[in-house]
């Protein structure tokens, strides 16, 4: 939750009780992930509202492209525009104009949501007058190394507490998973921002909050999250996500939450801490010096005590291999983040891309 959220004061619009949906999805190298995404959203419990759901295509090179045809001539209600930019922003823009409903659901091809998602949400953009309504992020997976990312998803020592992650109490948010919004505010407030390629629903929220409508968290509401399946792709996930957030600190400085800056901080500790190491293991700093600067070892065991605690206990997969991935897990996505987030705060992000999307093939879930 947010301070900032609690003082706006705008209603959103509210809109005919039988006005149709529109799902918006970019959509790239998503082939293992895409039909059950699909489903999910076109199993949707909307009473009786008419629904669409628009596929914005990336230049896929797994074989995407052509099950989305496939599933679009089996459904009239799939819509297809290309996005050969790629880029998610650009996607969500294209989707949402070429859609025609005064509710614009924002899914993910690796998001799979529970059958009354769409019409609790509706339910609460209309109880409590908000522009934007999100929930829960519940992140799953079904290999040791996935279920590992998922439990760090989850926990708040992985991904710094946010209440979309953890849960919490019903009421104004900083920003939402997701969302469910209302197509005239989104207009409004000018759409989403396509030089911001990650951290794009934060910077739009800020912009909602900004021009005094709500946005709101609903714990009743939940998506399930598959996390990125290999140690290589998380790796390059974390590390753009960081740079574009020093990015949007560089545009927006405190608006930022200061959980943003713990995973730096870390970097930073774990830098000095290994050249510390080396100059006492060499002779340089030796004496008292050596005893006074060792100090700074202890926020670093510290925080290895903490990895190794949460993946010795409870949640998560029960295996020895979750256990030994956690451990793998949680720094990888802390010190990734954080480099990316040093340089994105010293340099700015610039041209950054989410690699972890490009070029990958996917194994079909079960």
């Amino acid at each position: 939750m947010h301070d900032a959220a609690s003082r706006t004061t705008k209603d959103a619009p509210v809109v005919a009780a039988d006005a149709g949906v529109t799902f918006v999805m970019p959509v790239l190298n998503e082939r293992a992930y895409l039909e059950r995404a699909v489903r999910t959203v076109l199993e949707q419990d909307v009473a009786g509202r008419p629904v669409e759901l628009v596929l914005a295509l990336g230049p896929s090179s797994d074989g995407t492209t052509e099950l989305a045809r496939r599933l679009a001539a089996a459904d009239p209600r799939i819509v297809l525009i290309d996005n050969p930019a790629a880029d998610i922003p650009v996607g969500l823009n294209l989707a949402i104009r070429a859609g025609r409903y005064p509710t614009v659901v924002r899914v993910d091809a690796h998001s799979e949501l529970t059958g009354d998602y769409t019409r609790r949400a509706l339910e609460t953009l209309e109880r409590v007058r908000a522009a934007n309504v999100g929930g829960i992020m519940r992140a799953d997976g079904r290999t040791p190394f996935q279920r590992a990312v998922a439990r760090a998803y989850n926990s708040p020592i992985g991904l710094g507490g946010g209440a979309y992650h953890s849960g919490g109490a019903e009421g104004p948010a900083e920003s939402a998973y997701l969302g469910v919004m209302r197509r005239s505010v989104l207009e409004e407030v000018g759409m989403f921002d396509e030089s911001v390629r990650r951290g794009e629903d934060w910077e739009l929220n800020l912009r909602i909050r900004q021009a005094g409508y709500r946005v709101w968290f609903d714990p009743e509401l939940a998506v399930t999250y598959w996390p990125r399946e290999s140690w290589t792709r998380l790796v390059r996930q974390f590390f753009a996500t960081g740079k574009w957030r020093g990015e949007l600190v560089r545009r927006y400085g405190r608006r930022n939450s200061l959980r943003y800056f713990a995973p730096p901080g870390l970097v930073v500790l774990a830098v000095l801490a290994l050249v510390l190491a080396v100059l006492q293991l060499t002779g340089v700093v030796t004496g008292w010096a050596s005893a006074v600067a060792s100090l700074i070892y202890l926020p670093v065991v510290a925080y290895a005590v903490l990895v190794v605690g949460m993946a010795a206990g409870p949640g998560g997969g029960s295996g020895w291999r979750d256990k030994l991935w956690t451990l793998a897990v949680l720094p990888t996505m802390h010190l990734s983040w954080g480099t990316g987030f040093i340089g994105g705060v010293m340099r700015g992000a610039h041209d950054t891309v989410d690699t972890s999307r490009l070029g990958t093939r996917n194994t079909p879930l079960p």
